[in-house]
Formats: structure tokens, C-alpha cells, sequence
């Protein structure tokens, strides 16, 4: 069973080149939205981008649209003065600089990061599961009770899909109304869907990857802010659907010990 719950770690090789020659044609980031912990970034190009977010000696490397379409990412590695850079492909595995932009986060509680629309949980009001999130908590006043009921929901009307790996597209995000529909996944589905409906209500959700004993391979998970008890949580909704469907019982919470995580979202 764990072998067949491995996801693909796709590792981008960025061999730098020295800046490009500023033209017109500038990758924009926009910053507008920086009092909720993200920021924006679009451009139009030729050739593949990235985009590179930094603090300190940590950074977080994504996909970026090359048609003009902005996509949103999260200032996730604390408070403090981050460096946002936009790279285009030139050859193979190489990228040059385009673009970089220093910008300063500075929120009252770094959580709020936790509650936006980004690439890789992308979810708006309109949408038919966040539409799903709030029927299902209609009524429900605390947090522990929604986080419980949309744990359930997914555990109980999910299934995992074991073939979508073999055709998995480089830089696949998900599609959190797509999977709805389907009612199928993988974990990092599973993981993007579960992180929406709960940010829809107000709960902080993480989506962390990394590794646990549980799965072999890199996999994807969340942990989730419970504001009654003032601790994250691990939820593995992936692990839970699959031991579900074998007739066997599940529990929300994970043991923190046996989840490593590499990065969270």
C-alpha cells in the first residue's frame, strides 16, 4: 500500500546566469496585498519562469504562468525582509535573473499568511467546495467542530487515485473544484482541498510536504490551527482515506514525530 501512495518530488536544478538587460516588457510584482502575507507576481514571456521567495538562507522555488496571469505566493517564513526574484529559462536546466524585488513583511500575527488564496490552494467564495465548506459547518461554532466535519467529508467521499501519478504534469497545482467533482486524488489534492475549505472558514491550515513513516516516498499533508487549543495539528487525510477504505479505523490527529516536513505553504 505505501508504494503504491508515493508522489513525485520534482527537484528544479537552477543553474544562474547573470542578470537579463532590463526591457519593457518587466515581470510585475505586486505587493497589494502584502497586509495578508502573499504577494503577486505575473509576466509575459517566450520561456519558462520561476519564481524564487527568500528569507535569510531559506527560500521557496514555484512555477510561474509565462501568458500575463498573475499568480499569488506566500510570504510563509516569518516576519521580516524577503527577496523576491523572477527567472527565465534559457537553456535546458538553466535560468537567468529577470527581476528582483526586496519587500518587508511585517504582520500582526503570522498566522493570517496561513488564510490566503495561493498558487497551490487556490480558492475563492464562489467555488463549489468552498461553497461545500461552509454548508457543511452551517450551525457549527467552534473550531474543533468544522475541522472535524470537513476531516470527515474528505475521508469519507474521497479515493485515491493510483493511476494519475504516471501522467502528472510538470508543475501540476491543484484544482480544488476539479477534485470535488471527481471525488479523487492524490495527497497533494487531498491536502490543497482540505487547506481551502478550512482557510474559507477562518482556520489557519498549512500545506506541508515532506516525509512521514506513514507513506513511502514525499508526500503531502496539512496542520491545522485550532484556536480553542492554541496548537497545530497534523492531518493526514490522504493516509486516513486509503486505511479507511481498507475497513480499518482512522484517527484526525498524527503524531507530530512521525511527519518531517520539508515545506509548508
Amino acid at each position: 500500500m505505501k508504494k503504491l501512495l508515493v508522489s513525485v518530488l520534482i527537484v528544479f536544478a537552477i543553474m544562474v546566469q547573470p542578470f537579463a538587460a532590463a526591457a519593457s516588457n518587466e515581470p510585475v510584482i505586486d505587493t497589494s496585498r502584502i497586509d495578508e502575507g502573499v504577494i503577486s507576481v505575473s509576466h509575459t514571456a517566450g520561456q519558462r519562469l520561476k519564481v524564487i521567495v527568500a528569507r535569510g538562507d531559506k527560500e521557496v522555488i514555484y512555477d510561474l504562468r509565462n501568458d500575463g496571469i498573475a499568480e499569488t505566493y506566500p510570504l510563509q517564513l516569518g516576519n521580516g525582509e524577503y527577496t523576491v526574484s523572477v527567472l527565465e529559462n534559457t537553456t535546458g536546466n538553466k535560468y537567468r535573473y529577470i527581476k528582483k524585488q526586496t519587500v518587508r513583511l511585517e504582520l500582526e500575527d503570522e498566522k493570517q499568511v496561513f488564510l490566503a488564496s495561493v498558487q497551490n490552494i487556490n480558492w475563492r467564495y464562489d467555488m463549489k467546495a468552498i461553497q461545500k465548506a461552509k454548508e457543511l459547518t452551517a450551525g457549527l461554532k467552534s473550531d474543533s467542530d468544522k475541522i472535524k466535519k470537513i476531516y470527515d467529508y474528505i475521508v469519507n467521499n474521497f479515493t485515491y487515485d493510483y493511476d494519475v501519478l504516471a501522467s502528472l504534469p510538470t508543475g501540476y497545482v491543484p484544482d480544488i473544484d476539479k477534485i470535488l467533482t471527481s471525488g479523487k486524488g492524490i495527497c497533494y489534492d487531498f491536502s490543497s482541498v482540505f487547506a481551502a475549505m478550512l482557510r474559507s472558514q477562518g482556520i489557519p491550515v498549512k500545506l506541508v510536504k515532506g516525509y512521514t513513516t506513514n507513506v513511502e516516498g514525499y508526500h503531502a499533508w496539512n496542520e491545522v490551527y485550532n484556536s480553542e487549543t492554541g496548537e497545530w495539528i497534523v492531518v493526514d487525510t490522504t493516509y486516513d482515506v486509503v486505511i479507511k477504505a481498507a475497513g480499518r479505523a482512522v484517527s484526525m490527529a498524527k503524531e507530530t514525530a512521525h511527519y518531517s516536513k520539508v515545506y509548508e505553504y
